[in-house]
């Protein structure tokens, strides 16, 4: 099976030990990667035999990703992209080649709105609203007919956790 990871940039940036590539982070849940797994080690395999990344996405898919799947720590999306196919894509190629492998989560990031799924159940980044577990799966259960696997970050600052994947 793929576990399909969306992230929340602001989380992302607030508990990195270094800054990200841009002061205010996006504002939307963004793609942090489609894994293949497997039931008894869901962890990502180490080594795959694939083959490595080529920059062959076609303009239109680049434009896509861009938006879906960008990199919010460096800001070099293609260094992403190319770091995700390498140590997750590329273990998908009996199931999927480099650009459907990017086709499809870019497809499954927009079929699968976290930010708007939250906005409809008025759930709002703020810095002093929080909201339980349950509050957060809810919405997303019922929009997606899934039930997704909340990923969370430990804020020294504030000492809260913060939401910082969904995980389908």
């Amino acid at each position: 099976y793929f576990q399909f990871v969306q992230q929340w940039p602001p989380t992302n940036c607030r508990v990195r030990n270094k800054p990200c590539s841009k002061p205010r982070p996006l504002q939307i849940f963004t793609i942090h990667g489609l894994w293949p797994s497997n039931h008894s080690n869901p962890t990502m395999p180490s080594n795959c035999n694939g083959t490595q990344f080529k920059r062959i996405l076609s303009p239109d898919l680049r434009s896509d990703l861009t938006r879906s799947w960008p990199d919010v720590e460096s800001g070099d999306d293609t260094k992403f992209w190319e770091g995700e196919w390498n140590k997750h894509g590329k273990c998908s190629e009996q199931t999927l080649n480099q650009m459907q492998y990017f086709q499809r989560s870019h497809e499954m990031w927009y079929a699968f709105n976290i930010t708007k799924i939250l906005k409809n159940a008025s759930i709002v980044p703020h810095a002093t609203q929080t909201w339980t577990y349950s509050d957060i799966v809810a919405p997303i259960k019922t929009a997606t007919k899934r039930t997704p696997l909340l990923r969370c970050k430990y804020d020294k600052k504030t000492q809260l956790l913060l939401l910082h994947e969904v995980v389908f």
